[in-house]
């Protein structure tokens, strides 16, 4: 049985799809993606605060951004395996009771521990919540405008990188880190309300299994994919995580400009993910290797920017604008794990939190090898280039695929 469709609101209740706009879904599930985004980069900021009340180290607080991350990869492909029968609007609302649970518990955390313990909670639906939503919103249109239709929703999670982060950061500096994730709570319980209100309700999949979704992914290019993904997405976060450090240490910029700069870099990713969406609905693999190279090309041009903050601000606008390869590749993953799209658009989430682990270790790897600040920019190229590469394999599987079927 396949998830692909052909026809706005497919397997919804017809009913309910004629009363409810596509546009409002998606402002739903965008709204679940604003408040994930809030509280996965929001996080970050809040380490000092965090660090000091629990009378930690720095190094110790940031851990709760690691126990998050650990949840992501962990319920990423569990609950879209454990789901798969489920009613998809039963699963979103079962993930955002979750996501309200373990950001509220994160607000009460008595102690280091039970911290830790709750941001991975929190973690578990993130990357199932997109991938559901993902498939939820592409139901919704026709197939060539599936890709914009993902944008959509993830455009919620962008948008937390302009508005929600510097909200919750403030809201954390003025009452304390804790208010933080009870916004994040609040905004969670709104989309879970809304989404029981308006969404409409899709028949189960009684056929559907873990394992049927597990033998999907034998497709190889599920993996090529995802491959493509977890390093050339590396390159983003190996500049984005040490981008504030950067510029207090070698740009010597105002402390008012780091936040700035963080926005422009949101600024950026927004547009790229509107932009990529619409290409990629006309020419999904070139849109995948030429987000890629320009992608490695700003990011090649960091290191010669780092000096100026109005030299720095268009390079990294672009390197932002990168960020939109994420919609494309969860959009690529539909179409090609046909019998898994589920578990398929999961993992695209977990591929994006391996990518911000390992670009950031390149990234202090070279730093402490003692080739300086800048030197994150090449390392983001290289990864850039590294998908690069891994798409130009998949392009040749897809060409010799054709090939064999065209002699067939």
């Amino acid at each position: 049985m396949t998830d692909t469709p052909t026809s706005p609101g497919v397997g919804a209740d017809a009913s309910v799809r004629d009363a409810v706009s596509p546009g409002l879904i998606f402002f739903i599930l965008a709204l679940g993606g604003f408040a994930i985004g809030t509280a996965e980069f929001a996080a970050m900021s809040l380490v000092p605060m965090i660090s000091a009340d629990m009378h930690v180290t720095v190094p110790q607080a940031g851990h709760a951004i690691e126990a998050y991350a650990a949840g992501v990869c962990v319920g990423a492909p569990l609950i879209a395996m454990l789901g798969a029968k489920m009613s998809r609007k039963h699963l979103l609302i079962g993930m955002m009771v979750l996501y309200v649970l373990g950001n509220g518990l994160t607000a009460l955390a008595p102690g280091y521990g039970w911290l830790l313990l709750c941001r991975f909670v929190s973690g578990l639906p993130h990357g199932a919540y997109f991938g559901t939503a993902g498939i939820v919103a592409s139901s919704l249109v026709p197939i060539n405008r599936r890709t914009q239709a993902v944008a959509r929703v993830v455009l919620g999670l962008t948008i937390a990188t302009i508005g929600g982060v510097p909200m919750a950061n403030g809201l954390g500096m003025l009452m304390g880190w804790r208010w933080a994730f009870v916004l994040i709570a609040g905004l969670a319980l709104c989309t879970m309300l809304l989404i029981m209100r308006f969404v409409p309700l899709d028949p189960p999949r009684p056929h559907a299994s873990a394992m049927t979704e597990v033998r999907a992914l034998r497709n190889r290019q599920v993996w090529l994919t995802l491959g493509i993904g977890v390093v050339g997405f590396g390159g983003i976060f190996c500049v984005y995580t040490y981008l504030a450090s950067i510029l207090q240490v070698v740009t010597h910029a105002p402390a008012y400009m780091t936040p700035v700069m963080l926005a422009v870099f949101g600024v950026g990713m927004t547009v790229g993910t509107m932009a990529c969406a619409w290409a990629a609905d006309r020419k999904m693999m070139p849109t995948i290797g030429g987000t890629l190279l320009v992608n490695a090309a700003a990011l090649a041009g960091f290191p010669g920017s780092v000096h100026s903050v109005w030299g720095m601000m268009p390079i990294v606008f672009m390197i932002g604008c990168g960020g939109g390869l994420g919609t494309v590749i969860q959009s690529r993953l539909l179409s090609v794990a046909v019998d898994a799209q589920a578990l398929a658009a999961a993992m695209n989430q977990s591929a994006f939190n391996m990518a911000n682990a390992i670009g950031p270790a390149l990234g202090g790897l070279a730093i402490s090898a003692g080739l300086g600040w800048p030197s994150v920019g090449w390392v983001g190229a290289c990864l850039a280039m590294g998908g690069f590469v891994i798409w130009l394999v998949t392009l040749s599987d897809i060409r010799a695929a054709a090939r064999r079927q065209a002699g067939g």
